[in-house]
């Protein structure tokens, strides 16, 4: 498994039949580094290859948006260019998603080649508008 900075050990601690909503925060190159667009198209190629993986394991793209500005809090360090919410049923699908062969071979190069950096926070639910399971 080659992806960087997957916190397994931390993961593995949480109950792995719990479902998990995953918070992305995403900040994107100017140019991908494979030379073909830019951060944003690679992250394009990365959700073209990532949405179908998730679904195929009870998953679903809650929401995405663009990041605007720090409402609250410290502005640097926190210069993010986009925000997702995906929910998967468990954390164990995630896992499985993160560190499969498909993952790590088709979708992976395009999140490397496309964000500058992408920090995941897997949360559990403490109050929901729209219930996710």
């Amino acid at each position: 498994m080659s992806v960087d900075l997957l916190n397994v050990k931390g993961l593995k601690a949480l109950g792995q039949q719990e479902p998990v909503v995953m918070l992305n925060l995403m900040r994107f190159r100017d140019k991908s580094l494979d030379g073909d667009g830019s951060g944003w198209d690679a992250y394009l190629r990365y959700s073209a290859v990532t949405v179908p993986m998730i679904k195929a394991r009870g998953g679903t793209l809650l929401w995405t948006g663009n990041a605007r500005a720090v409402a609250l809090g410290r502005e640097e360090g926190n210069q993010w260019d986009f925000v997702a919410l995906v929910y998967y049923p468990t954390v164990a699908a995630f896992l499985d998603m993160m560190t499969s062969a498909e993952y790590e071979t088709q979708a992976d190069p395009h999140r490397r080649n496309g964000c500058a950096e992408h920090v995941i926070i897997a949360t559990s639910e403490a109050y929901s508008k729209f219930r996710t399971g």
